[in-house]
């Protein structure tokens, strides 16, 4: 695979410009996190059953899996001398997530919701995948880990409101929290107007005042842009998983776990704690709408635990070590999603979700972080978008297999995918003990003889 390179002639940014730069972060965080805590609670109230509910959701790994490469391919090799090279990734994908927001919860049918979570996953994923190299593409070396670390700042700031939202307009503001049968409460598309401005704002806050530096060779960049296209770019990309170093293949395996119990958390945690907790399937009603919105508290209070423990995690990892620092934040948030089931307080939730908040702030990191050490220099952004396949495809397998186990085996239970998803973490923590974990990262050079 070719290197397109940036200038190397970088300056070290100010702390405002590398806050300029990230700010867009939180508007996505935005979309992503309304999506992941109250879509289940719209297809249920269109009339979708619990063993539906993975099919539903398919649409959102489906399209990132199709997406992804896409808009990586072509972000590496697109240069406006206006616009730079990321940010009309960033403009038009915001455009388009805005539309999605606006228009998800004013669904009046089940068809209309699913092909609206297709939209509006495609059109975070345009955003947010340019974000991931924007980093390396502004900043020098010295400075790298202060801008991820704005970035993270930015997800639990987004996260953590966008989550708690519908609660907060309820309870603070007195929008209504019920609707009339097959209708989407007021709180909800309150909430996802205002996530749709904030998106919109914020990642046009980063295009309108951010620069970015052209690359070494516009005119190779042009060559190799008609030399290929979208299929030669998904080819390359798919190619990867056959090349994968063994370290690599190791944390796949980790990362399917993982990323399975988080779809299957996403999906069911609404109607397992309406069900389960509250004591209601009806949609409808003013009490499964009140334990929809105590969901969407807790989804944003594991974000707050997760920003959280991002700055505790590798103090742990330098006194143990990754593998085990993984293990044991896997294991806390697969007892936390375990505990649920044993719950009758509502309130008491918000304990399991401090689990959950760890483990999801060392998926986040820890997986990364190992597998740098094992990658060459010369592949490193090449081979991080292959590995972005083993977050999609354990939740397209999710979508595919956990409606059948409900429905076989648990009486369309929701609250057993979240035992499923408990067990599957700690799995993923006890097969990271199997990663050969290196202390520094490879040349180019020994990877290639090895």
């Amino acid at each position: 695979m070719e290197n397109i390179s940036i200038s190397s002639k970088k300056p070290r940014l100010s702390f405002w410009q590398i806050w300029n730069m990230s700010f867009g972060f939180m508007g996505i965080q935005f979309g992503f996190a309304l999506q992941n805590a109250n879509v289940s609670r719209i297809f249920e109230t269109l009339g979708a059953n619990p063993d539906e509910l993975p099919i539903l959701w398919l649409a959102a790994p489906v399209t990132g899996l199709l997406v992804q490469p896409i808009i990586g391919y072509y972000s590496d090799r697109t240069w406006h001398e206006r616009w730079g090279r990321r940010r009309p990734f960033f403009a038009a994908g915001a455009l388009l997530a805005t539309l999605a927001l606006f228009l998800m919860p004013n669904s009046t049918a089940l068809w209309m919701a699913v092909l609206m979570l297709w939209l509006m996953d495609a059109s975070i994923n345009i955003s947010m995948e340019p974000f991931r190299a924007f980093v390396g593409d502004m900043l020098p070396n010295e400075q790298r880990t202060s801008g991820f670390a704005m970035q993270s700042f930015f997800i639990g700031v987004g996260a953590v409101v966008a989550s708690a939202l519908p609660y907060m307009l309820t309870n603070w503001f007195g929008v209504s929290n019920v609707a009339p049968e097959g209708g989407i409460p007021d709180s909800v598309k309150w909430s996802f107007y205002i996530g749709g401005i904030a998106y919109f704002s914020a990642v046009m806050w980063t295009v309108l005042k951010t620069r970015e530096y052209p690359p070494d060779d516009v005119e190779q960049l042009r060559a190799e842009n008609a030399a290929k296209g979208i299929l030669g770019g998904l080819a390359e990309s798919f190619k990867g998983i056959f090349q994968m170093p063994k370290t690599m293949l190791q944390l796949a395996v980790v990362q399917f776990f993982s990323w399975f119990a988080l779809f299957a958390m996403w999906i069911y945690t609404t109607s397992g704690v309406t069900s389960h907790i509250y004591g209601t399937t009806d949609p409808s009603s003013a009490l499964y709408n009140e334990g929809a919105d105590w969901v969407g508290v807790c989804f944003a209070a594991y974000n707050g635990i997760a920003a959280l423990a991002a700055f505790l995690l590798p103090v742990v990892a330098r006194r143990s070590s990754r593998k085990i620092t993984h293990l044991l934040a896997l294991c806390c948030g697969g007892i936390g999603l375990i505990s649920i089931y044993f719950i009758s307080n509502p309130t008491h939730i918000l304990l399991a979700m401090v689990g959950v908040g760890i483990a999801w702030a060392s998926i986040l990191s820890m997986p990364y972080a190992m597998l740098s050490s094992a990658l060459p220099s010369d592949r490193m952004g090449y081979f991080m978008g292959v590995f972005n396949f083993f977050i999609v495809i354990p939740q397209i397998v999710a979508a595919g297999i956990l409606g059948f186990l409900l429905h076989t085996f648990f009486d369309n239970s929701a609250i057993y995918a979240l035992l499923i998803g408990g067990v599957s973490l700690i799995l993923a923590g006890l097969l990271t003990l199997l990663v050969d974990d290196k202390e520094e990262p490879i040349s180019a050079e020994a990877h290639a003889a090895g």
